[in-house]
């Protein structure tokens, strides 16, 4: 999402491409992108440069979240999730979508329905697998008793632990993964933003509540904590915080936005720092003794998260 909108103005094209092309040359295989990111500019850019490597890479697209006068509003109308599977199709130069999130619960459309919609596609051969993203246990399970779900999308990270709360436990049972976006807290949990930092109007952060002066002072404690016990491993907060993720469970996939070849590889690394039992007691005792304070998102958008 970052190379083409929500962290500042879009990066420059070319170099997003080489960015994703050195990834693949890394080992990355799963892109996540959605149509309303940009919008649509994104889906056109990874469509542009995965199509010479499409069949050796995992590509997850959403629909079901539109944005009308400037506010996003859900539809999940059968019709409207055909027209978006298509659309995305085209803009990414495939025949199929690995995996297809519905972006945001959409309360006018029974979420059967919605299932069942999309195992019309299935059958079709456009979609391969689908997931829920930001929807609640119940929906979780209503959805997966329709279609079976391959994996749920929400937000999991030392700063945003939700998915604690009886999302993990659900997600073992029914054998479904978990994609976890924002897995270093929107770059908050990278230690290169200041506790006082300020975000400029194209930055989403600016109208998150947990990124406001009075709520991001406090959750900076976290940084802290998480800095101190990496700096002692030899390794960074980013990659202190995705390799904690990585020890919650073995389906686990976080999903880091990244904007230059330093970052990128940063993160990769982190796929190989493993924990002591006493390191990883103590990096848990750190990131259990701060309370995350502020919502995630603006209003009009937090109103979204399906309960």
């Amino acid at each position: 999402m970052g190379m083409t909108c929500g962290y500042g103005p879009a990066r420059d094209r070319d170099a997003m491409i080489y960015l994703i092309h050195r990834a693949v040359d890394l080992g990355v295989n799963f892109f996540d992108t959605a149509e309303c990111y940009g919008p649509f500019a994104n889906e056109e850019l990874l469509g542009e440069a995965l199509q010479p490597i499409r069949h050796n890479v995992f590509v997850a697209t959403k629909f079901g979240l539109k944005s009308i006068g400037g506010r996003p509003v859900p539809d999940s109308r059968p019709e409207s999730i055909r027209q978006s599977v298509e659309d995305s199709l085209r803009r990414l130069r495939t025949d199929h979508v690995d995996l297809l999130f519905q972006h945001r619960v959409d309360p006018r459309v029974p979420i059967e329905e919605v299932a069942e919609t999309v195992g019309q596609l299935v059958q079709e051969g456009k979609v391969c697998h689908w997931g829920l993203s930001e929807a609640s246990l119940n929906t979780i399970r209503r959805a997966h008793h329709i279609l079976p779900l391959t994996a749920v999308e929400n937000e999991y990270s030392p700063l945003w632990r939700d998915a604690e709360r009886g999302l993990l436990a659900l997600l073992d049972e029914l054998g479904i993964g978990l994609v976890a976006s924002s897995p270093i807290g929107k770059g908050l949990l990278s230690g290169q933003l200041s506790a006082d930092m300020l975000f400029g109007k194209e930055d989403f952060r600016s109208t998150q509540p947990r990124f406001q002066p009075k709520h991001l002072a406090a959750n900076y404690a976290l940084v802290r904590h998480i800095g101190q016990i990496a700096a002692r491993k030899g390794i960074t907060p980013a990659q202190a915080s995705l390799a904690w993720l990585l020890t919650r469970r073995p389906w686990i996939v976080p999903i880091p936005g990244v904007r230059d070849i330093s970052h990128l590889r940063e993160n990769i690394e982190a796929t190989v720092v493993k924990f002591s039992p006493g390191e990883l007691a103590e990096l848990d005792e750190a990131i259990h003794s701060v309370t995350p304070q502020g919502d995630r998102y603006a209003p009009e958008h937090q109103a979204l998260i399906n309960r």
